[in-house]
């Protein structure tokens, strides 16, 4: 017969809610015991109550003290990478707002190609600036240059 699914909700009933406690607290224990010995690693369990006075540690105290040193240490250690995680956030966060430096250049000077275009039509230039005007004028020799060039090689 299959196990129906059990609904995780708070159990209100005190004498149900211990025995579940008692049942998961020694399928966790079991569970812990498991992946030590099926994986070779060390590894504890802590178990807080509201129903025993004394907090609960699997293997043992000197078990699980061995197993937290180890853990403080690793945290030492990941904090030292931490500091490298630091540092390669601010890098990418350097070289993502210099992109968004450049798209924007980008923008502006298409921007620009199509006032340059839009005034090639109609002969008028509206609401631009004068630092727009001038970023038009170099923009407009820029691609004079250009096509200077192109016309040199395509006469070689």
């Amino acid at each position: 017969m299959a196990r129906r699914r059990v609904k995780l909700a708070y159990i209100s009933n005190d004498s149900k809610r211990k025995a579940t406690y008692r049942k998961r607290k020694k399928g966790i224990i079991k569970k812990v015991s498991e992946l030590t010995v099926l994986c070779g690693i060390p590894a504890c369990a802590i178990i807080c109550s509201p129903f025993d006075s004394q907090i609960e540690a699997w293997p043992n105290r000197e078990g699980v003290e061995r197993v937290i040193e180890r853990y403080e240490n690793t945290f030492v250690i990941d904090q030292s990478k931490n500091v490298n995680q630091e540092s390669f956030l601010r890098e990418r966060i350097s070289k993502a707002e210099d992109q968004l430096k450049k798209l924007r250049r980008d923008n502006h000077e298409k921007e620009l190609t199509m006032a340059m275009f839009q005034h090639m039509q109609d002969g008028n230039l509206q609401n631009i600036s004068f630092e727009d005007a001038n970023d038009l004028n170099k923009l407009i020799e820029k691609n004079l240059n250009d096509i200077e060039i192109k016309m040199a090689k395509l006469s070689v």
